[in-house]
């Protein structure tokens, strides 16, 4: 399967796995006629293989190297355990890390479980960006470590705000879909 077709397949999975019309109260408190919940795609045998084919593409493509890949718990979860495992079978393994919302309170006390290291290069990931705050909560945790952001690679941007947000702060955002695709590609299927 080419880019064109694991990106229209990916985006059926979505649209039958994660994507729902009606009203929704979002994470960051704004109201929404939509919802899309990227976590039961990227759980999801196919969804998972395809966002992780897609995003290792992207990977390859960049200009900079990129070592490791994470994010924010608990959305960039799957996509960092599918992504770390297809680079391992593509011959080019990258390493995955995980952020957490705050530093536990026991054991080592750590941020960030996983294989972070000072020098990486690294890829956020997100399932759904839409202020572009829990990329921002992770690209603070994974610098304070030492580390050097990349890009952020999402699932979905909303298109509310997200991408201008990161691009402020001098992070690209690349996002496998738009909320407007994904809308339009749900008018069209009913």
């Amino acid at each position: 399967m080419n880019y064109p077709e694991m990106r229209q397949r990916l985006q059926a999975v979505i649209l039958r796995n994660s994507f729902q019309v009606g009203s929704f109260t979002l994470a960051s408190g704004k109201t929404s006629d939509y919802y899309v919940d990227c976590r039961t795609t990227t759980l999801d045998p196919e969804g998972a293989d395809l966002t992780a084919r897609l995003l290792l593409e992207r990977i390859q493509g960049l200009p900079e190297p990129v070592d490791a890949v994470g994010g924010l718990t608990l959305g960039a979860d799957p996509m960092a355990a599918a992504l770390i495992v297809r680079s391992q079978i593509a011959g080019s393994p990258l390493r995955g890390f995980i952020v957490r919302k705050e530093a536990k309170g026991h054991g080592t006390g750590r941020r960030i479980e996983g294989n972070l290291r000072k020098s990486d290069r690294v890829a956020i990931l997100e399932d759904v960006v839409t202020t572009g705050g829990s990329a921002l909560q992770a690209i603070a945790a994974v610098e304070a470590e030492g580390a050097k952001v990349v890009e952020v690679l999402a699932l979905v941007d909303r298109e509310e705000g997200g991408r201008e947000a990161l691009a402020a702060k001098g992070y690209p955002l690349f996002a496998l879909f738009t909320a407007t695709e994904l809308k339009a590609a749900a008018r069209e299927k009913k």
